[in-house]
């Protein structure tokens, strides 16, 4: 087999962006019925000098904590499908329901420079589905904060900040948005990968959760404590604002959990996945596991670049591929969806919100696969390059997900293709690659050690 590219690398090629510290994946714990969690304890600090909790501060950054007391005890349940994109919302469409409306919402514009002039549905939509946040969700905590779903702007709101963040970097409705999907992720999947046992609240209190507690009841929890302490504290009562709101706005969230809840069934695991480039071309793997999207959540994501002697955003003549059998539901923006077969042999349903699905980063957009295409392992998705967001040279960025909830790259269920198993290192973007005594070392300038190719022959599982 003749391999190209063969020599050093002296590319910079991986997504750019930046976390509060290093996260440890951990075994996913499934969610538990009300019934089964410990209630929330809320702990006034005894420490004057509490951290107060910033829009920057995520769960990927622990705060030393201080002496406490028990206050009081409270009980709060939100079902993790009503935070993930998650086959629940499979039928629901952010542009029907705001027409049904007569909201500030369902008239308002945004101009984008990706999509120009752009609604407030299309807008909510984008960043659902790229951040796989439940799109209800946001619309309640839209309606919670600016009354802005189901009426005109509360009193105080401010149009560029419907969310209540007034950092200037988060003026817009996409930004307030992008904020909020990712301080959710950030309490969902940090709270699976067991980062934090206590949230600060902006007074110096802390709220402390169970173990026994569910990550979706978690990241509601986790992202209302940005706004004023007592508006955490009533959203963790059983009858809490937060529920009623979305309540009103989407009936009975529990029974929609109940039809699809667990998101990862027991014994969970991956489908056979070859390495997703061709045979014959030489790759580095330029980083570990790392946040799939925005700055904060799961560590699902890994990087790969085509070797050159260039660096930077360049052009390539390599491809990315199919990692395993599927249909494209996406590709837009830099990015396409596979959504996966069935293991089992059942073709895929085309929708990523349910079952196996996986995303590619960072393809460009000239030959890059349509919507609807059907693919076989191995087959050509598109060409890596830097489109689709950030990044410090031409690379692709892969993930997965299962049921809307993306899958930790290190975690109880790893990213393996042709047999590579992939490892978390000390911080995120480290990490190595392991099969039979090898070992592959992600470095985002490429070296000797990040070279990895496709086997002339992948076993047959």
């Amino acid at each position: 087999m003749v391999l190209t590219g063969l020599g050093f690398f002296i590319f910079l090629s991986a997504c750019q962006a930046t976390l509060a510290a290093s996260q440890n994946p951990t075994a996913l714990p499934p969610s538990l019925p009300p019934h089964g969690q410990t209630p929330l304890v809320i702990k006034p600090t005894t420490s004057p000098n509490n951290i107060m909790l910033q829009p920057s501060l995520t769960a990927t950054s622990i705060l030393p904590q201080p002496t406490v007391s028990s206050q009081s005890l409270l009980n709060f349940y939100f079902p993790d499908s009503e935070v993930v994109f998650s086959p629940s919302a499979i039928d629901f469409s952010v542009q029907n329901y705001l027409d049904q409306t007569t909201g500030f919402l369902k008239g308002h514009r945004e101009y984008l420079k990706s999509t120009a002039w752009t609604s407030a549905a299309a807008i909510i939509e984008r960043v659902a589905i790229e951040n796989s946040i439940n799109p209800r969700l946001l619309l309640t905590l839209l309606e919670l904060n600016c009354g802005c779903v189901s009426g005109e702007l509360g009193e105080g709101v401010e149009k560029d900040y419907l969310l209540g963040n007034t950092d200037y970097h988060r003026q817009g409705l996409f930004r307030q948005l992008s904020w909020a999907a990712s301080r959710l992720s950030a309490g969902y999947y940090g709270w699976k990968a067991g980062q934090f046992s206590e949230i600060p609240l902006q007074d110096g209190s802390t709220i402390s959760i169970d173990r026994t507690w569910n990550a979706g009841s978690v990241a509601v929890v986790y992202f209302l404590a940005f706004y004023e302490p007592e508006i955490a504290r009533r959203a963790v009562q059983p009858e809490s604002d937060f529920l009623a709101v979305h309540r009103r706005l989407f009936g009975d969230f529990e029974k929609r959990a109940s039809a699809v809840e667990p998101l990862l069934p027991p014994g969970l695991t991956q489908p056979p996945f070859i390495l997703p480039f061709e045979m014959g071309r030489m790759w580095a793997f330029t980083s570990g596991p790392h946040v799939v999207w925005e700055t904060e959540g799961a560590l699902a994501a890994l990087d790969f670049a085509p070797a050159t002697y260039d660096h930077g955003c360049v052009p390539t003549d390599a491809w990315v591929t199919a990692v395993a059998d599927g249909v494209v539901v996406r590709s837009e923006f830099g990015g396409v969806i596979l959504e996966l077969d069935d293991p089992a042999g059942a073709p895929a349903d085309g929708f990523e919100q349910s079952g196996w699905a996986v995303l590619y980063l960072h393809i460009a957009e000239q030959g890059r696969v349509a919507v609807g295409q059907r693919l076989k392992a191995g087959e050509r998705i598109g060409q890596p390059s830097c489109e689709g967001g950030r990044a410090t040279g031409t690379h692709v960025h892969i993930a997965r997900k299962y049921n809307g909830e993306w899958i930790p790259a290190a975690g109880s269920i790893p990213f393996v293709l042709d047999g590579w198993i992939a490892q978390a290192g000390e911080k995120p973007y480290e990490g190595t690659l392991v099969k039979d005594g090898q070992e592959v070392i992600a470095r985002p300038y490429g070296s000797y050690v990040t070279k990895i190719a496709r086997p002339t022959l992948t076993p047959t599982p």
